[in-house]
């Protein structure tokens, strides 16, 4: 069977063979750790306390020569203090790794000098309480500030030539330029007037404040702003002389109206503030992440042209001309699939780019000659963000089902090498159970693809508590990648059935498509074909289901409670639930006025896919969570359906996390996790809730 989403290929483009069909019987079984520890000992079951202990490692940067690898490793504690992020370096061949900076601050955005003697990174520390550029002699020596903005940075880039440093600066806060004598003492009303006005973990829009580039001077110390205007400015890239600086930006009459976005050129030796600038692009979509050829005359970047179609849109990869004259080559035609980060090779010959493809993360290289794809970096796992050597070399971040990111290189042969071993300490502690990647029809035949985990220790013949897990989105997906959360359900006796139903990312942009204004329909049929698929393998017991989610995770289980009572208790976090309530108040305007029309004209196909106007057909077990100042998906969603089970009379309970926007913080991340266990223990498993990493009776 040919899933009705793929698209012909393009001439001169190479498509990789899609997964096996589950009605050949085939599946890709990805093999569990051991489980015994490397010396013998018995391994322990992953807890909530292991995320903690897992640390996450930055994606690399390669120095000028090739020699060294810089990457960074984050780590996480509920201590105060305890936090924080360090700047490593390895060989690029292999070895040890070498810590560059120390414990007690975090330092980010490591990169290098051209020169590759001094390796830079941003921090906020010593007298500053602004994020600067600071540096250090790789070879001995201290942190030293080089940069002191009086607002700070946000991001920075080294000239070719190393004499300057491209600067993201944002405007103060008009408050915070005042004397001390003249600032409020009270927080003033906002006053507001524009049309996108707030945004989750930002609050309301106010002023006039924007984000501009900046020139730093190494030697002089002096900073020439070279953008300006009532518009942002992002993506900066030096041009290989150092004469022009390439952007993204939004310049059109009202912003807030639409989701254009262009490629610009300044001169970098500018000093008008970039009144003169070159626009490269005109698409109506968005156009960004630009990256020069190594003669300075084409920028490649990502495209999305079709702006109506909102984030169902596939990317392509593009590359125009410099100097504006409009000339666009499509590199990426019959992909149809997303794509990120260009980089061209050091001959211009090729360019390095990001590919998300069917539950996995690949790197793709396309020559522009004839636009042949082919892909340096395949296989079952995910491959995110990646750097070139002087000779091209790759390096990339690579996490798979059993590996939290690491980075690896790339040799001749294409054969990866694990530079960094981050978490192998930890990983030899623990049990994770076996992951298995299928395919499996849903109820019109579509191909959907699942990964299923099943506990530690799983027995052949036994059927497991099962819980159903969504993904937020809805264009997102499920990857090859470590997923601790399904790992800890697991740990805890679950099988855990997370899948990539229609709307998500990984499958073409017709597969992605098919949710338009339809949610709840199809991608409902997929995620229940995944659960029947798990019984239908014997893993999952039929009587023992559950079902949870964030985000678009939590809105399609509103759904699917809505839709069925097969399942024993439900979690729906940061859901929607009548959707008109929602403009206006969270910050969509845009996608939904683009998706189901303006409410007041086209109110039918708001209310048409709303869980709420079914709200009596629930009688699942239900508990609700949302942060008190979420505005992605507002607070009064999680109200509205709580207060309608609870009218009615069913099993349900509230949890609000204060002040806590879309994401939480770690405390309540904590808080979330024990609250999964005892409501999935309690109405799944029908006991009481497990104590952590207990395994789940069968």
């Amino acid at each position: 069977m040919i899933p009705r989403w793929i698209r012909p290929a393009e001439e001169g483009i190479r498509f990789r063979r899609m997964k096996p069909s589950v009605l050949a019987l085939l599946f890709l079984l990805i093999p569990a750790q051991s489980l015994l520890a490397q010396g013998g000992s018995a391994q322990r079951p992953l807890t909530i306390d292991d995320m903690f202990e897992i640390k996450r490692v930055g994606a690399p940067k390669v120095s000028p020569e090739g020699e060294w690898v810089a990457y960074t490793v984050s780590t996480s504690s509920l201590e105060p203090g305890k936090s924080g992020t360090q700047i490593w370096m390895v060989p690029s061949g292999g070895g040890e790794p070498i810590a560059m900076t120390a414990d007690g601050y975090s330092a980010s955005s490591p990169d290098w000098s051209p020169d590759g003697r001094y390796l830079s990174f941003t921090a906020s520390r010593g007298d500053s309480a602004q994020t600067q550029v600071w540096v250090l002699d790789r070879r001995m020596g201290e942190g030293q500030e080089l940069t002191k903005e009086k607002w700070g940075i946000s991001g920075y880039e080294w000239s070719p030539d190393g004499s300057k440093i491209l600067l993201t600066i944002r405007d103060p806060d008009p408050v915070d330029t005042l004397p001390t004598h003249k600032k409020p003492k009270v927080t003033p009303p906002w006053e507001i007037d524009r049309l996108q006005f707030k945004r989750d973990r930002v609050g309301y829009i106010t002023g006039n404040r924007h984000t501009h580039l900046y020139v730093f001077d190494v030697a002089t110390r002096t900073t020439t702003q070279i953008t300006s205007g009532d518009y942002d400015a992002g993506s900066p890239a030096w041009s290989p002389d150092g004469t022009r600086v390439a952007f993204v930006a939004n310049r059109t009459d009202n912003p807030d109206g639409n989701s254009n976005s262009d490629i610009w050129v300044v001169d970098a030796n500018n000093t008008n503030k970039g009144a003169d600038l070159i626009q490269v692009t005109t698409n109506p979509g968005s156009d960004s992440s630009p990256a020069w050829s190594p003669d300075g005359e084409w920028i490649a970047y990502t495209v999305l042209d079709e702006p109506d179609i909102i984030w169902y849109e596939v990317s392509d990869l593009a590359m125009a001309r410099a100097d504006g004259s409009g000339e666009v080559r499509v590199l990426s035609e019959g992909l149809d699939r997303n794509v990120s980060t260009p980089r061209f090779s050091s001959d211009g010959r090729y360019v390095f780019f990001g590919i998300e493809d069917s539950a996995e993360n690949h790197v793709g290289r396309v020559d522009v000659r004839n636009g042949r794809v082919d892909r340096p970096i395949e296989g079952a796992f995910s491959a995110r963000g990646f750097d070139l050597g002087p000779n091209d070399e790759l390096f990339t971040l690579l996490a798979r089902t059993d590996l939290p990111g690491e980075v690896f290189a790339t040799g001749r042969n294409g054969e990866l090498t694990q530079l960094t071993s981050v978490n192998e300490k930890f990983l030899e502690t623990v049990g994770l159970g076996e992951v298995v990647n299928s395919t499996f029809s849903s109820a019109d035949g579509t191909e959907i693809e699942g990964i299923f985990y099943l506990p530690p220790g799983y027995e052949e013949g036994m059927k497991y508590p099962t819980l159903l897990r969504i993904h937020g989105g809805p264009v997102s997906q499920y990857s090859l990648s470590f997923n601790f959360e399904a790992h800890l359900f697991a740990a805890n006796g679950y099988v855990v059935v997370t899948t990539n139903p229609r709307g998500s990312s990984g499958y073409g942009q017709a597969f992605s498509y098919d949710l338009w204004a339809d949610w709840g329909v199809r991608d409902y049929q997929d995620v229940m074909a995944g659960v029947d698929h798990a019984i239908e393998r014997g893993w999952a017991d039929p009587d023992r289901l559950g079902v949870g989610g964030w985000s678009y995770g939590g809105i399609l289980t509103d759904h699917v409670i809505t839709q069925t009572d097969r399942f024993k208790a439900a979690i729906t976090g940061a859901s929607e639930f009548l959707y008109v309530t929602n403009y206006g108040h969270d910050h969509y305007q845009l996608q939904w006025e683009k998706e189901l029309g303006l409410p007041w004209e086209n109110r039918e196909a708001w209310e048409r896919i709303s869980p709420f106007n079914k709200v009596e057909n629930i009688t699942t077990p239900t508990l609700v969570m949302c942060g008190e100042k979420d505005w992605n998906v507002p607070v009064n969603n999680s109200e509205q359906i709580y207060q309608a089970l609870k009218r009615m009379g069913r099993e349900t309970e509230l949890v609000v996390y204060p002040g806590q926007g879309h994401g939480l913080s770690l405390p309540y991340q904590v808080d979330r996790y024990e609250r999964y266990l005892a409501w999935y223990g309690k109405y799944v498993k029908q006991t009481d809730a497990p104590a952590d990493g207990e395994g789940g009776n069968r």
